[in-house]
């Protein structure tokens, strides 16, 4: 069996970042001008040194890709858009996209209730345990960007590389998205998604779903509750009206 640089099965991804150089990090060639323009700039300088200083300081980071979704998502292949804000901190839990965990992880209590709204709304049965049980690779693969907007963790530290430059990468991806030339439904769950929707144009025809975040703390609560959202039927029906 062929491996990678880093002594990798080409299917399989190490369990954290293992360096901070973005030659590992693969990105579909339409994502390449917006990537490398980030990191040729002196925020992604910055962002890339402070990856590379926590590595060395022995940190455990991930996921190991973190430009996963620009990856299996092409911008010419989106038609959905669900904004998360950063990756699972446990171990072997992120695999680079927006709510999802990697294959036999148990679903984290948000994504237990994006599947349970899913149900709800369209009748979709959960997903079969441990395979593919909380990968939505699938999602990612058919036109669904799961984005998140910081897109690296440390163990155990949730939210520990917001404000480190990510977002400045993530809100361009999400401008480029909006500015595209297709409709494109945007889930925005809780405050934090619907922060960006200043980034997305009024006048494009894009379809804006906002609603609580589906965490537990949330998703059952007013003003808009994330259970009963009908977010994935609207997004099914607004698809099917754009030949999607």
């Amino acid at each position: 069996m062929s491996t990678d640089s880093h002594g990798n099965a080409p299917d399989q991804l190490p369990n954290q970042l293992p360096d901070a150089n973005p030659a590992h990090w693969p990105v579909a060639p339409g994502w390449q001008p917006v990537v490398q323009g980030f990191f040729e700039s002196p925020v992604g300088h910055k962002l890339l040194a402070f990856l590379q200083s926590r590595v060395d300081a022995g940190a455990s980071i991930f996921p190991p890709r973190p430009l996963r979704a620009l990856e299996l998502t092409p911008p010419e292949a989106v038609r959905v858009v669900i904004l998360g804000q950063d990756p699972y901190h446990g171990r072997g839990q992120a695999e680079g996209l927006a709510f999802s965990v990697a294959p036999g992880v148990r679903l984290p209590p948000s994504l237990q209730n994006i599947f349970k709204e899913m149900q709800r709304d369209l009748g979709t049965p959960f997903p079969p345990f441990p395979d593919p049980g909380g990968s939505l690779v699938k999602w990612a693969k058919n036109g669904v960007l799961l984005l998140n907007t910081c897109l690296t963790v440390e163990e155990g530290q949730a939210a520990s590389h917001a404000g480190k430059g990510w977002e400045v990468l993530t809100d361009a991806v999400i401008r480029h998205v909006a500015e595209g030339p297709r409709p494109v439904v945007f889930m925005l769950w809780g405050s934090h998604a619907q922060s960006k929707r200043a980034l997305i144009p009024q006048d494009r025809g894009h379809l804006l779903l906002m609603s609580n975040h589906p965490s537990p703390l949330s998703a059952l609560r007013p003003p808009v509750p994330f259970i009963g959202n009908g977010h994935f039927g609207k997004a099914r029906d607004f698809r099917q009206q754009h030949g999607y």
